[in-house]
This record gives C-alpha cells, sequence and structure tokens, in this order.
C-alpha cells in the first residue's frame, strides 16, 4: 500500500507548522545578478512584462520573463537598489544571463554574477518580526512587504528584505556577506527557540508544502504556459513594448486555452504523479467522458487543512470550483488554488 510522503513524516509537519504558528529560518540563497548602467531600466522594462521603471529605490517587484511566443522561462523578484542598479533574484541564472547577453545590443548596461558575494537566510511566520528585531540593531517594524533596506548584527553588516515564498504576512529575508554566513547561521539557531521557533531542512517544505498552500507556483508549476493560464497577466503592462507581447495579445484577444485550478483528495494514502517528479503529471478525465481535460501539475499536502491538494492545468472551463472528479481513480474536487 502506498503511504503518504508528507502527512505522515512528522519533521516535515513540524517545520511547517513552525512557520505557520511560530517561526522558522531556513538557508535559501537564490542566484544573484547585479545589473547597472545609464539604460538599465530602458533594457529590463524590454526583458520583463510587468512595470519596472516605477520601482522606488529599496523596493521589490515580482515578474515573470517571456519567450517570444509569450510563454514563462523565469519568474524573478527585482529590487532596485540605486536609480540605475538593480539585482535580479532567480534559479536560472545561467539562462538570465544569457537572455540579458541576447537583448542587450544597443544598451549601455553592466551585469555581473553577484551570488557567490552573498548569501540569504529566510526567517518567516507570526513571530518573524519577533525574532527579527531581537538581533537587528535597528527595527525592521515600519519595513513594509517587498521593500529592503541595510541593517546590522552586531558588526555584520546586512541587507533586510521584507517578503518569502510562504505566504506569511511576515517573513524576512536576510542577506549577508558570505564570509559571515556560519556567524548568521549560528545566531538564527541560537536565538528561534526563543521564539518557539526551529530550522527548516526540509526542502519539500521550503518549496513545495508550504508555497503551495498559499497559492503560489515554483518555476517547474509555469513550463511551457504563458501568464494569462496561470493567473499571473496582473503583472503585465500592456502599455509597453516587451518580448512575447505580440504573441500575448493574441492570447487576450482570443481567450486562454488553458487555466490553472487548485484541487483536493481527501483520501490520505493516494498515488497519483505530478509534474514536480518529473514527467507529463496525471491525466484527468470527468467522470464518465474520455476526453482528458488536464494534467497534475503539482500535488503536495496542507498540513493546515489535512489534505492532498495541488494544481491542475486544465482546458480553459472544462474544470470549475466545487467540481468532483476522479484522478487515477481517487476522488478529487476542485478547488481554489490557496489554502490558508
Amino acid at each position: 500500500m502506498y503511504k503518504n510522503i508528507f502527512k505522515y513524516d512528522e519533521m516535515k509537519r513540524s517545520e511547517h507548522m513552525a512557520v505557520r504558528q511560530t517561526v522558522g529560518w531556513y538557508y535559501w540563497t537564490h542566484q544573484l545578478i547585479e545589473i547597472s548602467g545609464p539604460d538599465v531600466v530602458k533594457l529590463l522594462e524590454y526583458l520583463y512584462p510587468n512595470d519596472i521603471g516605477n520601482i522606488k529605490v529599496g523596493r521589490d517587484r515580482y515578474t515573470t520573463m517571456l519567450n517570444e511566443n509569450g510563454e514563462i522561462i523565469d519568474d524573478v523578484v527585482i529590487m532596485r537598489m540605486a536609480e540605475d542598479r538593480f539585482w535580479i533574484s532567480t534559479l536560472f541564472l545561467t539562462y538570465t544571463d544569457d537572455w540579458i547577453y541576447y537583448h542587450s545590443e544597443g544598451y549601455d548596461v553592466d551585469w555581473s554574477d553577484i551570488t557567490d558575494e552573498w548569501d540569504m537566510f529566510a526567517v518567516q511566520g507570526p513571530r518573524s518580526k519577533e525574532m527579527v528585531n531581537s538581533i537587528v540593531e535597528n527595527p525592521v517594524d515600519g519595513l513594509k512587504f517587498f521593500s529592503h533596506e541595510p541593517n546590522k548584527i552586531g558588526d555584520m553588516e546586512v541587507l533586510i528584505n521584507r517578503g518569502g515564498f510562504t505566504g506569511e504576512k511576515f517573513g524576512y529575508e536576510i542577506y549577508c556577506r558570505k564570509d559571515r554566513t556560519d556567524e548568521l547561521e549560528k545566531i538564527l539557531k541560537d536565538t528561534a527557540p526563543g521564539f518557539e521557533g526551529k530550522q527548516v531542512t526540509e526542502f519539500q517544505v521550503m518549496a513545495w508544502t508550504l508555497p503551495t498552500e498559499s497559492g503560489f507556483y515554483y518555476m517547474r508549476d509555469l513550463a511551457h504556459t504563458n501568464p494569462m493560464e496561470v493567473g499571473l497577466d496582473g503583472n503585465i503592462d500592456w502599455e509597453k513594448d516587451f518580448i512575447g507581447k505580440e504573441a500575448l495579445l493574441k492570447v487576450k484577444e482570443n481567450g486562454p486555452e488553458k487555466e490553472m485550478v487548485g484541487f483536493e483528495v481527501p483520501e490520505a494514502d493516494i498515488y497519483i504523479r505530478s509534474k514536480q517528479y518529473g514527467g507529463p503529471g496525471e491525466a484527468v478525465y470527468i467522470d464518465g467522458e474520455e476526453e482528458e481535460v488536464g494534467r497534475v501539475s503539482k500535488m503536495v499536502y496542507s498540513y493546515v487543512k489535512e489534505v492532498n491538494n495541488g494544481y491542475i492545468l486544465a482546458k480553459k472551463d472544462k474544470l470549475n470550483v466545487g467540481d468532483h472528479i476522479k484522478i487515477h481513480g481517487y476522488d478529487a474536487v476542485i478547488t481554489e488554488k490557496k489554502w490558508i
């Protein structure tokens, strides 16, 4: 009999619930590109469909990156460090670096990989602000979501960014220089127990269970889709020119052919293949019909709701919230893409 790899794993459960109930911290360094120059805003506006020019210094913005067909090829957070200097936080630096290179002709910009200069720790959960305030020189009470500012922990220069991949109202990312990483890790490890917190060590909790419960995507979920299919078209500035705009305008005019929907499977011990493990994901059919209407993009577990949950990339308007279907023989119900 198949045993649920999430439900019965007490370490995963305890780390996940620490973030939901108190505070969890973990090493979560992304790859970083620093890009600057007189034409940096012009180039970034062309590379990304979201509005970049109106980001204020000290603020961040999430955006997808598209190819000429309007398909998502990366999603990043762009941080404005100065008027003509930005950080691009990505998990696919080599690809992003090439993309900048291929499209930078005629733009007066410089960019470099600064990943080896910085490490980042996430501190997430209802008590994360208390925990961060207990170690920094300047309290972070006034720091808005998707904002960053320099600070100090002892004599250590750090950058505090309010954000995260967990969906928590309070969450922070602490950037430090590589040569101070061990020191910062020890400080976080020693501090967390005082706030009933703990270290999150499971990648599946960091990247799958916490984000999915909040309706967030991992890049693998977005592969071969366009923003309108996955509900990210609100992050598009249609007034400017950007790579993929022409193709996306056709999708906008005709309507997307697919859409991402949520689903739950109440039965605990199930085996349903999903795209996150490789392959196309389990096929989805409406009861009594032979037509395939979608594929399972992700299936994890909501420790808050105590239910298997995930996403289906389905044909548009074939599956609606409340519909009862079967996936690989298991009863499932279509839901919203958010569980907390």
